[in-house]
């Protein structure tokens, strides 16, 4: 079970961390061969203006890659299979990396676009299925722990390209087409690894009938001794659906069954995306500096925020089948409320005292950290565990959609915000987090140790009324 959540990690989530991280790094190569290249071809200087809209499309359009990869993931997985959507999710991500690889030696930046679009699909198809495969493939006991696989592989990637694109390895000015390319590697890494492990059991039965399949696929994974309970609860969950196809996400929004499930997940993703970790990590820079940290070392600085993340992810991948869901949630987001407060002061008063700079600095981690041990991880957690077979892919596609454009939303609107109020943006997310925090306390329930008919029948009683 260990190895099959790094199979599908390091080409799935791990894909999308590190894609998000280390376009960072080479900021300043990429405009230089975009000012030189249009020099060559046009004989006259780009335009600043021109520069910056061509560099935010190169930015940006990774989201939008990973929107359309979320509305495909869904199918892909119904169609190809949970391990088969994988499995050819990375031969966009290696497509993407010879087109991000070959547009410096050709002069042509819009491969690099077209790159970032691709590898933004690759990620929205690995955020969508990865998590849905192991959600399908873990025990009662271990499937908080094991989906915490999906938020571990995330910020290990994201640690990951923010080591690689430091200037000693391929951060410099040489070798930016390199790093971008890179991210070929975690693909092959899965194409050789994932195939010996097999499909989700819940697939093979529930969606294919194959109960041969499935029994030796749940040996492979729980032991001859041990899955038999398996086998058990996925029987009774195909009883119950009695025949019923995986729906489409459309179905999904008249389906009165599972109105609440999915107004758990639009709040969730929303909260998690519009909870101020991006503000953070812009603020980050600002923060370090005023602290005394000199320009030089900040990207050694900012590998510490990863760190963090990463520490969290791996924290609350142990904690989650011990403390439960709930609690880990809703204690993510007050922390980061009370985080909140502290930066707003210290980011007020910064120029008072010599000591304020680095409260700043410490509630930076600390908000990080209140991140990763509850919204960071949690929220695809859930997302598989508060739906059945049939409806489970439809709503991993609208949490993915909700979550890219939110990510996009954010990406467009944010520099806005912060010009507008500057510290006081913090107040903004200070709301938001309390608001989810006190819509999770009222609507989830505790799913620790429970299978997905006994979820499903939590929320009968929120989605037809107390007396059904």
């Amino acid at each position: 079970l260990f190895l099959a959540v790094c199979a599908v990690g390091i080409g799935g989530t791990f894909q999308y961390g590190y894609n998000v991280s280390i376009i960072n790094a080479p900021t300043q190569h990429i405009h230089r061969f975009l000012n030189e290249t249009w020099t060559s071809r046009y004989h006259k200087e780009l335009h600043p203006g021109l520069l910056t809209f061509l560099w935010s499309v190169i930015a940006s359009i990774f989201s939008l890659g990973g929107l359309c990869g979320a509305l495909t993931g869904g199918s892909m997985a119904i169609r190809l299979g949970r391990k088969g959507a994988l499995l050819m999710n990375n031969i966009i991500a290696i497509l993407a990396s010879i087109l991000m690889g070959i547009s410096f030696p050709t002069g042509l930046f819009e491969l690099l676009i077209a790159g970032r679009f691709l590898i933004g699909i690759n990620s929205g198809i690995g955020l969508c299925v990865q998590p849905l495969y192991i959600g399908e493939v873990a025990p009662k006991h271990l499937r908080g722990g094991m989906a915490m696989g999906s938020s571990i592989f995330l910020t290990g990637g994201i640690l990951t390209g923010q080591i690689i694109g430091l200037r000693e390895l391929l951060g410099g000015e040489m070798y930016w087409p390199l790093l971008l390319s890179s991210s070929c590697f975690p693909a092959f890494a899965q194409l050789l690894f994932l195939p010996w492990f097999p499909e989700s059991p819940r697939y093979l039965l529930i969606d294919r009938g194959d109960e041969l399949s499935c029994a030796k696929a749940l040996k492979r994974f729980h032991g001859s001794s041990e899955y038999g309970r398996e086998m058990e609860d996925i029987q009774q969950e195909c009883f119950a659906l009695d025949g019923e196809k995986p729906k489409k996400p459309w179905q999904l929004f008249a389906d009165r069954g599972v109105r609440w499930q999915l107004i758990t997940v639009i709040v969730m993703t929303m909260g998690q995306q519009l909870s101020g970790i991006n503000a953070i990590y812009f603020y980050a820079t600002y923060v370090f500096e005023q602290a005394g940290i000199s320009a030089e070392k900040i990207p050694y600085v900012t590998l510490g925020t990863g760190a963090c993340e990463c520490l969290t992810a791996l924290t609350c991948g142990l904690l989650i089948d011990y403390v439960g869901r709930r609690y880990l949630i809703i204690g993510g987001y007050l922390l980061m409320t009370l985080w909140s407060i502290v930066l707003t002061f210290s980011l007020t008063y910064q120029e008072l005292y010599s000591w304020v700079p680095y409260v700043s600095m410490t509630s930076v981690f600390a908000f990080i950290l209140s991140f990763g041990l509850g919204p960071g991880g949690i929220t695809n957690t859930l997302t598989a565990e508060l739906f059945i077979q049939s409806s489970r892919p439809a709503a991993y596609m609208i949490g993915g959609t909700v979550s890219w454009i939110s990510f996009f939303t954010i990406g467009m609107l944010f520099p806005f915000i912060v010009n507008g109020l500057k510290q006081y943006c913090f107040l903004v997310f200070l709301l938001e987090c309390s608001l989810v925090a006190a819509f999770i306390f009222l609507v989830i329930p505790e799913t620790k140790n429970k299978s997905f008919l006994e979820i499903k029948k939590e929320f009968h009683k929120l989605n037809f009324g107390r007396n059904t």
